[in-house]
């Protein structure tokens, strides 16, 4: 397990806590519904702690927060023969999903606009590349932050029901959407 959530510890996320520590890495991941859970390995419900993230890592323009309530996520590990975590799998259902813009200002963030998607579920599987990188496929309801330093470049926040791909490069924290299929929705045109 801990290889595969080397990334995820180093930059902290929402299942772990502490939000000023809430990395590259492991915003989008726990963004992913499904894999917000991947450090855990019992069922669980939803992380309810709401991250707020400045203007233009989000959303252009103004603060957004983020949080989800409710569900329970279930995940399973794979192994190789040498006990390295090669692949997690995480399902679940009945999440929230509440998007919030707290307005431009990032030292006083003001509550304001919220939209919440009521989720009917999702499964996400998670594998190790040989090089070390990761490709996390996403099917149900998945939110997506992508940031400036990601391909293609944010920022964005998107909320899809289908299917969606990414790779992510836990070296550099770089996020790469390979692709998506299905209904997507932009939560920072929604919220502007």
């Amino acid at each position: 397990m801990d290889t595969l959530l080397a990334p995820l510890k180093r930059c902290a996320s929402l299942q772990i806590g502490d939000v000023r520590m809430f990395g590259k890495t492991t915003r989008r991941l726990a963004l992913a519904v499904g894999l917000a859970a991947v450090a855990l390995t019992a069922t669980q419900p939803a992380f309810a702690q709401e991250v707020i993230l400045p203007a233009g890592e989000g959303c252009p323009g103004f603060n957004l927060g983020f949080e989800a309530t409710g569900g329970n996520l279930v995940t399973r590990e794979f192994e190789d023969a040498a006990g390295e975590v090669v692949r997690t799998i995480t399902a679940g259902k009945g999440v929230d999903l509440t998007y919030t813009n707290y307005g431009p200002d990032p030292d006083d963030p003001v509550a304001g606009e919220s939209v919440t998607v009521k989720t009917a579920g999702s499964v996400t599987q998670t594998v190790v590349n040989p090089d070390g990188t990761l490709t996390v496929t996403g099917t149900g309801h998945n939110g997506l932050i992508l940031f400036p330093t990601d391909v293609p470049a944010g920022p964005t926040t998107t909320h899809y029901i289908g299917r969606i791909v990414y790779t992510v490069d836990p070296a550099t924290g770089v996020f790469t959407l390979v692709s998506t299929t299905g209904q997507e929705r932009d939560i920072c045109a929604e919220l502007a």
